[in-house]
């Protein structure tokens, strides 16, 4: 370190710091910047005295004031429930399939519904209800349960294969895994499956089997049956995948989801309020 001296071009005392020739002076800091430093010293100790600011083994100090950001949330969230009381209430002793009969109410109900789907639906059947492998679209008017407003508040509400006494429930059989069907039986037969929404010829034989294994369920012409939940087979929307070698799979042993039942995680206004929103998605019935 060089020793301090004074710069011959501007009079200033050097630090005593050189890199590469270069001196660093030792300019002081403009005092409205130092004024300003000193003022958030004087106003952080009155922060610390007026809000909770320290920690400590078994707490934090409350502050003069005793401010609490989640009580000043829990006030606004119940400001927020108080103006939106004579809405709820009006939901809450309207019948699902009413809602849509008063506009405004319905507005309020897609808007309410929207917010409730997106903190509780959506990480499964995507944004705006555009399902996922697995997962149903909820925008189109492909429905395993019933696109009515009354069929969608029960799925909400129940669930699929939830564990609820009331929750939807439909099992198809493990064709393959069980030994109902041989390999090359499921394979004419899933050849049939696809030939109902164009993909391919079917043989005699994979009519003959889908008529004694699975129409009973999906119907003679495959356009399933909503109230045992078997999706339609002539339309091209796959829930599982297209394709034989998804068909294959799904007969020999399908995939059977899960539907959480939402009653008593949400109150019986939001139900019908995310029904509704769904139901107002494009695909409803």
């Amino acid at each position: 370190m060089a020793e301090r001296e004074t710069d011959a071009l501007t009079g200033t005392e050097t630090t005593g710091h050189e890199w590469d020739g270069i001196k660093e002076l030792n300019t002081p800091l403009p005092k409205w910047w130092l004024y300003t430093f000193y003022a958030t010293i004087v106003w952080s100790v009155g922060y610390f005295v007026l809000y909770p600011a320290w920690p400590s083994l078994s707490g934090f100090t409350t502050g003069i004031l005793g401010y609490s950001s989640r009580a000043e949330l829990a006030d606004t969230m119940q400001q927020v429930k108080a103006g939106r009381a004579s809405w709820t209430a009006k939901i809450e002793a309207a019948a699902v399939d009413d809602i849509g009969k008063d506009r405004e109410l319905m507005e309020f109900a897609i808007a309410g519904g929207r917010a409730v789907f997106a903190d509780n639906c959506q990480p499964c059947h995507g944004a705006g209800g555009a399902g996922a492998p697995g997962y149903p679209v909820l925008a189109d008017d492909d429905w395993l349960w019933g696109g009515t407003p009354e069929a969608i508040y029960t799925t909400v509400r129940y669930g699929v294969r939830s564990g609820q006494a009331d929750a939807r429930v439909s099992d198809m059989p493990r064709f393959g895994a069980d030994g109902i069907l041989p390999a090359d039986q499921i394979a004419k037969a899933a050849d049939y499956v696809l030939s109902l929404s164009g993909q391919g010829k079917a043989s005699d034989e994979g009519k003959t089997l889908f008529a004694d294994n699975c129409a009973a369920c999906h119907g003679e012409d495959g356009k399933g049956n909503m109230e045992l939940g078997a999706p339609n087979l002539a339309d091209a929307i796959w829930l599982h995948g297209g394709g034989k070698a998804a068909v294959v799979a799904q007969v020999t042993s399908p995939k059977q989801g899960v539907m959480p039942a939402w009653g008593g995680r949400l109150d019986d206004v939001a139900i019908k309020e995310v029904a509704t929103y769904v139901h107002s998605l494009g695909g409803g019935q």
